[in-house]
C-alpha cells in the first residue's frame, strides 16, 4: 500500500534522510519511532506530500508522490503534530471545509462528518469554537479531519499529544478499529502505545531505519526472575530437576537468605509450574518478573549505538 523505496532528504550539507526503505502493507499498522531529530517527521512529511524528497520513490496505493500528487494524496489521511486548526471556526463549519478541500461529493457530507466525529467521539462539540477546545479535544478534531474522505492510508504524528491516560486508551481503541482495510503510520514517543497497537515497529537514527521489530516477537523468549528462599544450591537443582524449564540460571544473592534465579520457558507461560516447583520444595517465592526485551530496551539499545538486538530483522 505504501512503498519507500531509498529516500534521501537533504538540508544543505544536512542529511536529515538518509537511503530510507520499507513496505506497509493494507492492514497493517507501522510504529515509527526515532529520538528528536532522527528524521521521523521528515520522513512522514514526505511521504504525504507536504515535502518534496531530494532523492528516492515514496509511492501510495500505486501512486508516485511525485509524479501523481492528487491521487496519491487523495488516498491519505495525515495527522501532523500540530493539527491543522482555524481557532474561529466552529467544528463543523471546520470539518465542511476539509471535505471542500479533498473534494468530497456534496451528497455525502453531512454523512460522512457525522460518521468521523462518532469515530472519534466528538459527535456532541460540532457547534463549539475550536478556539475555545482543550488540547485533547483539538487533537481528536485533528484526527476527524485526517478520516474525511475514508482514506485507505493514514499517517499519525504523536496522535496522543495533549491526552489524559482515559484519552490515550480511547485513542488506542480507536486505531485498532481504523486498522481493517487501512494501512496505517504512527509516531509517538509513548513507547508502550506503539507497542500496544502496531504490528511493527521501525526505530530511525540518524536518518537511517536502525531496526525493525515485530511486536509479536517482543518478550516470545519468555524468561522470569523468581526471588526464592533458600540456599542457592538447592534452588538451582531443585528448579534444574523440573522438567518444564528450558534452563535455569543463578543470579546473586538478595535479602533475608534468598536467591534470584532466570527460568528459561522456552517461549511458554510458566508461572503456575515455578509455583508448584516452589511449594513441591518448600521454597518460599518473594517475588517473580517477567525478564524479555522490551520496547523501550530494544529502542534505547539502537539509538544509543549498542547494536541491534536478535529479535530486531535488521
Amino acid at each position: 500500500m505504501i512503498e519507500v523505496k531509498n529516500l534521501v532528504k537533504r538540508y544543505g550539507e544536512h542529511l536529515a534522510v538518509d537511503d530510507v526503505s520499507f513496505t506497509a502493507q493494507k492492514g497493517e499498522i507501522i510504529g515509527f519511532l526515532g529520538p528528536n531529530g532522527a528524521g521521523k517527521t521528515t520522513t512522514m512529511n514526505i511521504l504525504t506530500g507536504y515535502l518534496s524528497a531530494t532523492d528516492g520513490e515514496v509511492s501510495v496505493d500505486g501512486y508516485d508522490v511525485l509524479d501523481n500528487p492528487l491521487k496519491a494524496k487523495a488516498c491519505i489521511g495525515y495527522l501532523p503534530d500540530s493539527p491543522p486548526l482555524y481557532n474561529h471556526m466552529l467544528v463543523d463549519e471546520y470539518l465542511r471545509f476539509v471535505c471542500e478541500l479533498k473534494r468530497v461529493a456534496r451528497n455525502v457530507r453531512k454523512k460522512m462528518i457525522a460518521d468521523v466525529k462518532e469515530t472519534v467521539k466528538i459527535s456532541d462539540i460540532g457547534k463549539r469554537l475550536m478556539g475555545n477546545l482543550s488540547k485533547g479535544y483539538r487533537q481528536r478534531v485533528g484526527l476527524a479531519q485526517a478520516l474525511v474522505g475514508y482514506p485507505a492510508a493514514l499517517i499519525f504524528d504523536e496522535p496522543a499529544n495533549g491526552f489524559d491516560p482515559k484519552q490515550i486508551i480511547e485513542l488506542r481503541d480507536i486505531i485498532k478499529g481504523l486498522k481493517k482495510n487501512r494501512t496505517m503510520i504512527i509516531s509517538s514517543h509513548i513507547l508502550s502505545e506503539i507497542q500496544a497497537v502496531c504490528d511493527r515497529v521501525l526505530i530511525i537514527n540518524n536518518g537511517k531505519i536502525a531496526a525493525s521489530v515485530l511486536s509479536r516477537d517482543l518478550n516470545k523468549d519468555k524468561k522470569i526472575i523468581v526471588r526464592v528462599k533458600g540456599m542457592k544450591d538447592d534452588i538451582v537443582k531443585a528448579f534444574n530437576e523440573a522438567p518444564a524449564f528450558k534452563a535455569v540460571t543463578p543470579l546473586t544473592r538478595r535479602e533475608n537468605g534468598s536467591f534470584d534465579i532466570e527460568i528459561d520457558g522456552g517461549g511458554k507461560d510458566i508461572r503456575e509450574e515455578i509455583f508448584l516447583c516452589a511449594a513441591k520444595n518448600n521454597m518460599p517465592i518473594i517475588s517473580m518478573n517477567e525478564a524479555g526485551s522490551s520496547l523501550e530496551e530494544i529502542f534505547m539499545k539502537v539509538t544509543s549505538g549498542g547494536g541491534i538486538p536478535d529479535v530486531c530483522d535488521n
